[in-house]
């Protein structure tokens, strides 16, 4: 029976908060003899190197390189789905019930180097410790709970009624051939386990193209797939630009499918070409523009709790964060006092410390568009905390920024309406609930939402009309972000997905998968 992880939960039950330190900090210093580390594409089981490569320093202290990787072109793109296309012909027959024992081998190993690669996530984008093993913890999720999936569902075969005396049907979901999969920085476990899990196990043969800025964790997760039984040519790992590489992936007829995640103007251009001379799937989650409503007869302890950890866990980049919150003006004062108070107390720092909470920016763009955006908040409303970059000390290293609480701005602002990835809330209040409701849902995305009241109705009417994908209630664990595989499947509507079909959930796997319907007459 499927179990989350839940390894920070299980060290806290057991009062053993000691050991998890522990074994985090054992973890960072046996990787860092690793750091300079010259890795290799892997194509059809063969290490491919190139004379071009690009180096990849930590977030944390950018003078700390932690690995070089080649720098892969068309051609490499080329060559790995054209391995993934042989290799597709003996792993889309492999038995059903085989791929899953493969993966939940690959699930044990994951958890037993689950620090190892906690630490890895921690040096490669900058996430505290308690964030870097919930990254890895939900990546185990994905693999086990896909693996459950496939048993519940018989390897999505499905007896039917005969249509004659003498005739069997049944339903048979089958895989579609070679996947392009495209991994994004933030989760750089997870959502690349969950995307390449979800192609792999439904017998699908995938082309990875990781993210440049988290490069070494997918490194490790294909090395944990190839231990753990994964064939040779049916996983390929392929380093470089997403115009190079990605682009290559989206033109070839080869491919028959592609899962992203990443923003929406790059999806929305992937989804243009890749369906242009035929219909293919592209399962693509988009990112949000997250509000969370707080009603004069909410608890605003938790609200504050709640706004501020969705705000401003992993520094806003997740697409989760809540980032726009509408706030009763009978309690507007009240809770824009607790919630600056709370932000300006945040420790923002060295994401290896125990006591921080608030890590770098992934990388120097990232770092260039919170000056941008703070300016713009400064300029056109009233920045209630933050709004500065920190350079003090070592933090001149890395890309280290304040969280961030802005109000007064217009409701049509860019701010208000633009996904940001950088800790910035934009905050407003209201008089009318159905106000609320209103200005929550004009956005164009629809990812996640939340509410803190304590009015029945107020609740009901937010979960009727509320557009979004995942939605919390009074939620003080956050406000819109923290999904849990195989609690709330996570994905969004209107710009924030292409399916409406959710990741973590019961219907996500047969988007790899087509069906035929096969009769025998006996």
């Amino acid at each position: 029976m499927f179990e989350n992880e839940h390894t920070l939960r299980h060290f806290m039950t057991e009062k053993a908060e000691g050991q998890f330190h522990d074994r985090y900090e054992k973890a960072l210093e046996q990787v860092r003899p690793e750091f300079g580390r010259k890795y290799p594409m892997i194509i059809n089981g063969k290490e491919v190197r190139t004379a071009q490569t690009f180096s990849h320093s930590s977030p944390i202290d950018t003078r700390v390189v932690l690995g070089h990787f080649p720098a892969g072109t068309a051609r490499h793109a080329r060559l790995a789905v054209a391995s993934a296309k042989k290799a597709f012909e003996e792993w889309g027959r492999t038995d059903w019930r085989e791929r899953v024992r493969i993966f939940r081998s690959a699930a044990d190993l994951m958890s037993r180097k689950k620090f190892e690669l906690a630490a890895w996530v921690s040096y490669e984008n900058g996430k505290n410790r308690f964030e870097a093993i919930g990254d890895v913890d939900e990546a185990i999720d994905f693999v086990r709970y896909y693996a459950e999936e496939m048993e519940r569902n018989n390897g999505f075969e499905t007896p039917m009624k005969s249509a004659q005396p003498n005739e069997r049907s049944k339903s048979v979901m089958k895989p579609y051939g070679v996947w392009g999969v495209i991994a994004p920085f933030n989760f750089p476990a997870a959502i690349l386990t969950g995307m390449m899990t979800g192609a792999l196990i439904t017998g699908n043969t995938v082309v990875l193209k990781p993210s440049s800025d988290a490069p070494i964790v997918a490194f490790k997760i294909a090395e944990i797939f190839f231990q753990a039984g994964v064939p040779a040519g049916a996983l390929n790992v392929v380093y470089g630009s997403g115009s190079k590489v990605g682009g290559e992936l989206v033109a070839s007829k080869d491919v028959s499918g592609i899962v992203f995640t990443g923003s929406r103007e790059v999806g929305y251009s992937m989804s243009r070409q890749f369906g242009r001379e035929s219909p293919r799937p592209l399962i693509a989650e988009l990112g949000g523009k997250n509000p969370a409503i707080v009603t004069e007869t909410a608890d605003l302890n938790k609200a504050v709790e709640g706004v501020m950890k969705a705000a401003f866990g992993y520094s806003g980049q997740k697409c989760s964060a809540c980032s726009r919150v509408f706030v009763h003006k009978k309690v507007r004062d009240e809770f824009l006092r607790k919630l600056a108070d709370k932000a300006k107390s945040l420790p923002v720092g060295n994401p290896l410390d125990p006591n921080t909470f608030m890590g770098p920016l992934v990388n120097e763009d990232a770092y260039k568009k919170f000056q941008q955006y703070a300016r713009l908040a400064d300029r056109d409303g009233k920045v209630l905390a933050g709004g500065y970059v920190r350079r003090e000390g070592e933090l001149k290293h890395g890309y280290y920024v304040e969280p961030t609480i802005v109000a007064g701005l217009p409701k049509n602002h860019r701010l208000f309406r633009e996904e940001l990835f950088v800790p910035i809330l934009c905050v407003a209040d209201y008089d009318n609930f159905d106000d609320a409701i209103k200005m929550a849902n004009d956005a164009d995305y629809g990812l996640t939402a939340g509410i803190f009241s304590g009015d029945s109705s107020e609740v009901k009417k937010f979960l009727d009309h509320i557009e979004a994908g995942v939605v919390y209630v009074n939620r003080q664990a956050s406000a819109t972000t923290g999904a849990m595989v195989g609690c709330q499947p996570f994905g969004g509507w209107k710009d924030s997905g292409t399916t409406g079909k959710n990741t973590g959930g019961p219907h996500y796997l047969t988007q790899f998968l087509r069906e035929q319907s096969q009769t025998i007459v006996e």
